[in-house]
């Protein structure tokens, strides 16, 4: 099939672009590069150095391209800019996300797949794992507007029939996660260890995460597009690992013992979460392939290899 991939040459973007070309799809990329390079596409893909929330910009190259699915996976992913910034978080999640969704149902897209949030749509959870059926009570802009873009996949579900797979993610780690960033504690973490620095704990350290690998997250997208399933899923390991225990795991990797710095605690961030991706699993026969020691290590040996 012919898709389109926002946000394509970004961390999750481009390893989903890579998995798509490999599968014999036809991919064309939509991405500003604020966060995402160039150089992680292959020579040749058809490219739009295009902002989501550029209307006309959008319309031109989904019109040019004509896809029949499409991945939706372009974002502001920043917990904290969204608290500073809740506009420009709108701007691009919402605003930016409704451009996109506006002309695949002009186009007739047979297939919508949209990088939702599992880590922010719950807030703190009231039952870890967390089910798709537990409340949503997100404490960050970013959270509530991936959930609100969730409410207008299915209200264009039920008016025009759009086929969608919302994928509530964990917290995806692996190559090509920008180390400078925010939203990828592993990749500071471990781009702050590379240059001898010590890496910052926000709070007490004890909060905790489910992390899933970028492998696995791609995964999920194939086997959504191939799925007649429509709603929410969670993508997740099920499993808890605090912010110490990544430093103990790094601490291995990196064969010295890490002292990090304390801070105080970032306004936005759930004390713990971890999600139970049973649906998926039943649903589209997905389930992680990678544990977290194994994918550690493949993310920090690319770090250095790449020097990020």
């Amino acid at each position: 099939m012919r898709g389109i991939v926002t946000g394509g040459a970004g961390f999750i973007g481009s390893h989903l672009t890579e998995a798509l070309l490999k599968a014999g799809h036809e991919v064309a990329v939509i991405d500003n590069l604020t966060t995402g390079r160039r150089e992680n596409l292959p020579d040749g893909i058809a490219f739009y150095q295009v902002d989501v929330a550029e209307r006309e910009a959008v319309a031109e190259a989904f019109a040019r391209e004509r896809p029949e699915f499409v991945c939706h996976y372009a974002a502001q992913a920043s917990v904290t800019r969204s608290t500073e910034d809740p506009a420009f978080d709108a701007r691009t999640n919402l605003v930016g996300g409704l451009n996109v969704l506006q002309e695949a149902a002009r186009q007739g897209v047979k297939r919508f797949v949209f990088a939702s949030t599992g880590g922010a749509i719950y807030g703190d959870p009231e039952r870890i794992p967390a089910d798709e059926s537990h409340p949503t009570r997100p404490l960050c802009p970013y959270g509530v507007a991936k959930l609100s873009f969730e409410h207008y996949l299915e209200m264009y579900a039920q008016v025009t029939g759009l086929s969608y797979a919302a994928l509530r993610y964990a917290n995806v780690y692996g190559p090509r996660q920008d180390p400078l960033g925010e939203a990828g504690v592993i990749a500071i973490f471990i781009g702050r260890l590379l240059k001898g620095q010590r890496p910052t704990v926000f709070g007490d350290g004890k909060q905790t995460r489910d992390y899933v690998f970028v492998d696995d997250a791609v995964a999920a997208v194939l086997l959504a597009l191939e799925s007649a399933e429509t709603g929410c899923l969670n993508i997740g390991t099920g499993l808890e690992t605090s912010v110490l225990d990544l430093v103990s795991g790094l601490s291995a990797l990196a064969r010295r013992e890490i002292e990090p710095v304390f801070a105080p605690p970032r306004v936005g961030e759930v004390a713990r979460i971890a999600l139970d991706a049973s649906k998926a699993r039943a649903r589209l026969g997905w389930s992680p392939k990678v544990a977290l020691d194994g994918g550690l290590e493949q993310t920090f040996r690319w770090q250095q290899d790449h020097g990020r």
